[in-house]
């Protein structure tokens, strides 16, 4: 069911029963009052009756049953029915009236159908004389009174009942017509992404807060749009300088026959070293394109054992370097690939930046990682970009790379609600500083200090230099 039918019968049935309710309630009301009126008419002669003779009651011969003046007849506790004049006993002694006779105490009133006559009896015990009377007076006036009133009470509800429809029609209608505003707004908007728009702020509280809502979705929706497209963009700019290098390689390849053997054996190397670098562009690309998502498995790992592998690799691509390593061993909960992925990343670009027989310092305490060099450094200007996809420095055009390695680092750190933030050493040289998020299990004593264990702890955001 649609909301508008929902509200329109929500309406449509609170009036329909307060309307009920009333009429019920009037009917029965009305019908109450006019039979008490009955009732005490009855009383009242009732008590004429016992002020006159109580055992002669002189009383007039009664009218037939349902008369105005009413109907009166005597009973004795033997059963024996007495009407003044002689007339016949026309209502009902049963063994109620019997026992208030016996008893000459008591009271009830009770309502009969008599010859197709119905009636109001007041019964009452008189002690002095020993006998019950009856008394009855007709109903037929505040019967018809009654079903009129019925009738116009039903015609009332029913009414009510048809307007709490159109009612709650129009209701739903003024209700709903600034949501169906907002839903064509909506369409609108969502139909044209290329065309970037937002919703109208304005009108009541609640749509002003959904559209605020919605426009921040969009904004959101935008952003990744907009991210997607500076990816493909950037990848696709990236793969074409090695694409087309490569490309010329191979041409030149399908006529090696014509060169000498040393040529072609650099030929050879060149393709490999071609086909590497683009496999591992393709590669940070895909790493990229995850996101900074926590979606993938995630265990336990030794963060400063994936250090030492990652630090031996790089001594062999580099024996002229020195490696300093000062690691706390440490276990975080997070994705093994992308953390070591990670960590390869910033020793490759601490190697990349180090003169020959340069030092690259590594700490790991408290869960963040230091990873020093003695390069450089990063130029003031160029910090702020330092981890942006396809971000190179004037000064790294020259070293091989596409620029995707720290921006993956950034990833990675985020994706578990770490950080990483780059800066430069007071003597020189530049400092990458990293936590893979507040998932650190257990850090121990220094490796090379052997300090005594640590509590676990956040890693804390340094500021920037």
């Amino acid at each position: 069911m649609s909301l508008r039918r929902r509200i329109t019968a929500a309406v449509a049935v609170a009036v329909a029963t307060v309307a009920v309710t009333l009429g019920v309630t009037g009917y029965l009301t009305t019908r109450s009052h006019l039979i008490g009126e009955v009732q005490h008419q009855l009383q009242g002669r009732v008590f004429l009756l016992l002020r006159s003779n109580a055992h002669r009651p002189a009383v007039p011969a009664p009218p037939a049953l349902g008369g105005a003046p009413g109907y009166f007849q005597f009973v004795y506790p033997n059963g024996r029915i007495r009407v003044p004049e002689g007339g016949s006993a026309q209502l009902p002694a049963d063994a109620h009236v019997l026992r208030i006779a016996k008893q000459g105490r008591g009271s009830f009133f009770t309502t009969a159908r008599i010859h197709g006559v119905h009636v109001e009896v007041y019964t009452v015990g008189d002690a002095d004389a020993h006998y019950a009377i009856e008394v009855a007076l007709p109903l037929t006036e505040i019967d018809s009174t009654v079903h009129e009133l019925s009738l116009t009470y039903g015609l009332l509800v029913g009414g009510g009942v048809l307007l709490a429809g159109l009612l709650g029609a129009g209701i739903a209608r003024t209700a709903l017509a600034p949501i169906r505003r907002f839903a064509k707004q909506t369409q609108e908007v969502t139909s044209a992404l290329d065309r970037p728009r937002r919703l109208e702020e304005r009108g009541a509280t609640e749509l002003v807060e959904l559209a605020m809502s919605f426009n921040c979705t969009l904004d959101a929706l935008e952003r990744s749009i907009q991210a997607q497209r500076h990816l493909i963009l950037d990848a696709s700019h990236e793969l074409r300088t090695p694409m087309a290098a490569l490309r010329s390689n191979i041409q030149i390849f399908l006529e090696a026959h014509r060169l000498p053997e040393e040529e072609r054996t650099g030929l050879q190397d060149a393709i490999v070293a071609e086909l590497d670098e683009l496999t591992q562009l393709v590669a940070d690309v895909v790493e990229l394109a995850r996101g900074s998502t926590t979606s993938e498995h995630t265990e336990p790992i030794e963060l400063d054992g994936i250090l030492k592998e990652a630090v031996a690799r790089a001594q062999r691509r580099a024996p002229q370097l020195a490696f300093s390593l000062e690691l706390e061993p440490t276990v975080i909960l997070n994705a093994p690939d992308r953390v070591s992925r990670a960590v390869t990343n910033l020793i490759d670009n601490a190697r990349k930046w180090s003169p020959p027989g340069g030092r690259i310092e590594v700490v790991l305490r408290d869960g963040v990682l230091d990873v020093r060099d003695h390069g450089p450094g990063f130029k003031k200007e160029d910090i702020p970009s330092v981890f942006d996809r396809f971000y190179r420095a004037d000064e790294a055009r020259r070293l091989p790379g596409s620029g995707l390695g720290l921006a993956i680092v950034k990833q990675a750190a985020e994706a578990h609600g770490g950080f990483a933030v780059a800066g430069n050493a007071p003597d020189g040289g530049a400092v990458l500083r990293v936590a893979f998020g507040s998932q650190t299990i257990a850090t121990g004593p220094s490796a090379s200090q052997g300090a005594p264990t640590k509590p676990t702890r956040r890693p804390r955001r340094p500021p920037a230099s």
